[in-house]
């Protein structure tokens, strides 16, 4: 009797190497579409800082040469402050952001939390609105604004750059949906303990914001620091100017085609931005994703 030899059943071949080399793949290509997209935004930066230190007859010479043969930084700058008052726009602007900011928050943390916390019957049509007040755009009310302010004598003030941004639909709805993630029970807690509402504000609910109230502050101060539409239509006076309109002035008035001159002005504004967000990052990337919470 013969016997059929049979042969061993083959290996299987693992199939662990395909998800990881596709896993590595999509890895790198993420990294390569942020590191393009940061390369994309940087650029503009970087290329002002290398204007700011050139000459300015080398600005607009033939041939690509990002890096200026001849240093004229200490120049640039130097008659960027000598020529034009850039400490006093920058004053200016601080005041015009921090006056706005205050209102914002001393209005937007109580209506997001009525509109998160608070059980009344208006609370759907009132957050409604608030949705539909994201859609205006802040040109649609300019001319009204502007006919009320010119009526009471109020143009060319801190008070008239300020007062169209008082109240802010995007804050409250920020502010709303951030406290949706405070528990409840703390707040029926604190109200057996005899906490009035506005107690449980300050003493809770403020506290508890202070990410959603740093990645807000990060979006005003930008805002308006850089905005030229409004305080063009309102301001006249360079005592009350805001960087952008003063650098539209310094432009005009002092350095005619001196992009050098122009650049460094340009880089002194920016700095503020950038060292506020440098030291408020964390704050503002903690707020983003904590209003997203559910």
């Amino acid at each position: 009797m013969t016997t059929l030899d049979t042969a061993p059943p083959a290996p299987r071949r693992s199939s662990a190497p395909a998800p990881r080399l596709d896993k590595a793949f999509g890895g790198f290509l993420a990294h390569a579409v942020l590191v393009l997209g940061a390369a994309f935004v940087l650029l503009p930066l970087v290329w002002m800082l290398l204007t700011s230190i050139r000459s300015a007859d080398s600005v607009f010479t033939a041939g690509f040469n990002p890096i200026p043969s001849e240093f004229h930084g200490l120049t640039n700058y130097g008659q960027a402050l000598a020529n034009s008052p850039l400490l006093q726009f920058m004053l200016n602007g601080a005041i015009v952001c921090a006056g706005i900011l205050v209102v914002q928050l001393t209005c937007a943390i109580p209506a997001g939390y009525a509109l998160a916390k608070l059980d009344f019957r208006a609370r759907p049509l009132l957050f409604g609105l608030v949705l539909f007040g994201l859609t205006v755009p802040p040109q649609v009310t300019a001319l009204p604004i502007y006919m009320a302010l010119s009526s009471i004598g109020m143009l060319n003030t801190y008070f008239a750059v300020m007062v169209p941004f008082f109240l802010s639909v995007f804050a409250i709805f920020l502010f709303r949906q951030f406290f949706k993630t405070f528990p409840q029970e703390i707040i029926a807690a604190a109200r057996l303990d005899g906490f009035t509402e506005f107690e449980i504000i300050i003493r809770l609910i403020v506290p508890s914001a202070v990410p959603a109230i740093a990645a807000f502050s990060i979006f005003s101060v930008t805002s308006h620091w850089n905005d030229l539409y409004w305080p063009l239509v309102v301001t006249t006076d360079p005592g009350h100017a805001t960087p952008p309109l003063g650098m539209m002035l310094f432009r005009d008035q002092e350095t005619g085609s001196n992009y050098g001159a122009l650049m460094a002005g340009a880089a002194i504004i920016t700095a503020p931005l950038v060292v506020v967000f440098l030291f408020a990052q964390r704050h503002f990337i903690r707020g983003i994703t904590m209003t997203g919470v559910k």
